[in-house]
């Protein structure tokens, strides 16, 4: 009796393994469930009892990866040129725990290997790192079924799928989804509804298109496919490759599954029997399995522990969102935001809603609940030594700034510690992306930049004379820029701002700024006033005009600052030469040549040769020339002469300077 029960085991586990995985030649294969499939896992991946190929298992920053276990040679001897290929696939995204967010999502690809150890586990959905996303020499295609937006790779949305090579900027992507046959009307998917979908992947080599569908298990094919892209991936696909699955999951769990898969050469891609699919885990199974695991031993002492976990979860609730508050921020009503409102505007300051970093903290995007208002949330840690008092009113009083060419500080909140910034959001971001080309942003024309130079010329006299206190920005630079919607150039970042009364003098105080815009007076004195604003304004000039950074590299290797670069042209005759190589032949040469003079001209290391903001707004303007000089040193020795007290006058004739090694500043 026994014996006959093992032989019928052995015959279903037989059964099973056919029935799991099919291949009619080398060039397709499908599976139904990957039981006994053999296939390359690595990472968090695995393959459940039931035939589930599981990616990641709910686990925070993890990935997976599942490789078909043979290589596939995509291009065809005669002609060296990839082959038409399909590829369908089964796939559902859960939630660890229902009702929260699922982490990333999951992509299908192909690689020139098995080894994907370098790539990241929080991001870049298991595929890439810092270093190789982006990377050409990468020979990755894929295609994503993503569940959260990131802005730095220019994602669409949160629920999207994207075609991508050699990166996770994808070159298309749409809203996910399917266009019914029936009707023709575009019905949204959620790909983390714990509902399992099927993918089909079509490369045509006659015409090197690149179509993706997507539908609900139960819906056939659409005729009408998702998104199309051209692209001919003989240039991207190596021969022979491997093909597979990857995801991550970031900072927040979420478990990815694959049921079945399909993938044909030069043939449409076997169907996947869907009734013969392994069946998805019960909804919230683990959640409930580990609940159990916790709370089981625990009975034991239930009451006075659930006294005590009561107490627990209320402390730190409070303790969570806790904020210093003053009796004297009582007057300072709407600008103050309550830490918790940024908190949840912010996601609670997750990595996908990161901007960016800044000189004193971390950036971060974010939605005020019930206004809908986008900002730009900029925590600061703050050392209390600085009079934080004084410091909130200089907050509270730029707040009430209103200038076109300044990002709207809308007002703070405070932490033991820390201190919260909030801005209205600026979409375009930094013009320091413009400038150096990150982040894929567009080259900006000449006619552009000069208005962006006008813009924060604008700004600054605004500041310095026009408001109803003379305000001193203290770190004016292309990345405290932001473009708006208009391409205009607005002021940000007044977290190093003073203030003081007209006709009065500033006082001096700790050195700040940013290496290679702070004026050598700084340095000497401690006291910042309307012309240091000017001396970096003018390093900011030169900077948007040369496409280069204040502090460059030469061909020897050795640092030489940008200003220094562009006098030695002028003492050559070839000022032009110093414009920036992109837009060479494409701009002005007269507004060019003023805009490099004037840089020159408020880059002064003496304060009484520079122009005040008003000024400056006559030059750029054409209302008055510009003064001639006649400088006969370098800018960068007049500056250290100055600061060795060597010199004891300022003839206005005189060239300019900037410091190279200062401490405690920005770099």
């Amino acid at each position: 009796m026994v014996a006959n029960q093992n032989i019928t085991l052995f015959i279903l586990s037989v059964g099973l393994s056919i029935a799991g995985f099919t291949a009619g030649d080398d060039d397709q294969f499908v599976y139904t469930g990957f039981a006994s499939s053999n296939l390359t896992l690595d990472g968090g991946a695995t393959v459940t009892p039931s035939g589930l190929l599981e990616l990641t298992n709910g686990t925070v920053r993890q990935k997976g990866h599942g490789f078909h276990p043979s290589s596939v040679l995509f291009y065809e001897s005669s002609s060296g040129a990839v082959q038409s290929f399909s590829v369908s696939f089964v796939f559902a995204i859960l939630s660890t725990y229902p009702e929260t967010e699922s982490g990333h999502g999951l992509a299908f690809f192909i690689a020139p290997d098995k080894n994907l150890s370098g790539s990241f586990p929080t991001q870049y959905l298991g595929l890439f790192s810092d270093q190789t996303n982006g990377d050409p020499n990468s020979h990755i295609f894929a295609v994503e079924l993503d569940t959260v937006q990131n802005y730095d790779l220019q994602d669409i949305n949160s629920y999207h799928v994207g075609i991508n090579v050699n990166s996770l900027r994808s070159i298309r992507s749409h809203d996910a989804g399917y266009y019914d046959d029936k009707s023709g009307l575009f019905k949204d998917l959620s790909l983390d509804s714990h509902e399992a979908m099927q993918v089909w992947v079509n490369y045509n080599r006659e015409t090197t298109q690149i179509n993706v569908t997507i539908a609900p298990l139960n819906v056939a094919k659409p005729v009408r496919p998702l998104l199309s892209a051209n692209y001919n991936l003989s240039a991207v696909i190596t021969n022979p490759a491997y093909i597979g699955f990857s995801s991550s999951t970031g900072s927040v769990s979420g478990q990815h599954y694959l049921l079945g898969w399909s993938f044909g050469i030069n043939s449409p891609a076997p169907p996947i029997d869907i009734t013969k699919l392994p069946e998805m885990p019960r909804l919230g199974q683990k959640a409930r399995s580990k609940a159990l695991q916790i709370t089981l031993p625990i009975t034991i002492l239930a009451l006075f522990l659930a006294a005590s976990i009561t107490i627990f979860l209320f402390v730190r609730r409070k303790l969570r969102y806790a904020e210093l508050r003053e009796d004297w921020e009582v007057e300072y009503g709407p600008h103050r935001f309550s830490y918790k409102d940024l908190f949840d505007a912010t996601r609670g300051f997750r990595e996908a809603n990161l901007l960016g970093t800044g000189g004193f903290g971390m950036v971060y995007k974010g939605i005020l609940r019930g206004s809908r208002l986008n900002i730009a949330v900029k925590r600061v840690s703050h050392d209390s030594k600085q009079g934080i008092k004084e410091f909130i009113t200089e907050i509270v009083s730029i707040g009430h700034l209103q200038h076109r060419n300044l990002v709207p500080l809308l007002g703070y909140s405070r932490r033991k510690g820390e201190l919260l910034l909030v801005y209205d959001y600026m979409p375009n971001g930094s013009l320091d992306k413009y400038l150096y080309g990150k982040e894929g942003k567009p080259t900006l024309d000449w006619n552009q930049r000069f208005q962006i130079i006008k813009g924060v010329a604008s700004g600054l006299l605004y500041l310095h004379e026009e408001c109803e206190k003379v305000i001193i920005h203290c770190d004016i630079k292309a990345s405290n820029v932001l473009i708006d919607n208009e391409i205009h150039g607005r002021i940000g970042d007044f977290g190093l701002a003073k203030l003081y009364d007209h006709g009065t003098d500033p006082e001096a105080t700790h050195v700040v700024g940013t290496i290679g815009y702070l004026a050598p007076e700084v340095a000497r004195t401690g006291r910042a006033t309307p012309l240091t604003d000017v001396f970096a304004f003018g390093i900011f000039i030169l900077e948007v005009t040369c496409g280069q950074r204040p502090i460059k590299q030469s061909t020897q290797d050795r640092q030489v600052m940008l200003v220094d670069w562009v006098l030695e042209h002028w003492h050559k005759g070839s000022l032009t030469d110093t414009v920036d190589i992109k837009i060479q032949g494409e701009y002005d040469i007269d507004e060019a040549c003023l805009a490099l003079k004037l840089g020159l001209l408020c880059s002064h290391p003496f304060t009484s040769a520079r122009p005040n903001m008003r000024q400056v707004m006559q030059y750029l303007n054409k209302e008055m020339p510009i003064p001639e000089l006649t400088p006969n040193l370098s800018f960068s020795m007049l500056a250290l002469m100055q600061n060795d007290e060597l010199i004891m006058h300022c003839p206005s004739e005189i060239g300019f300077g900037t410091i190279s090694t200062i401490s405690g500043v920005r770099r």
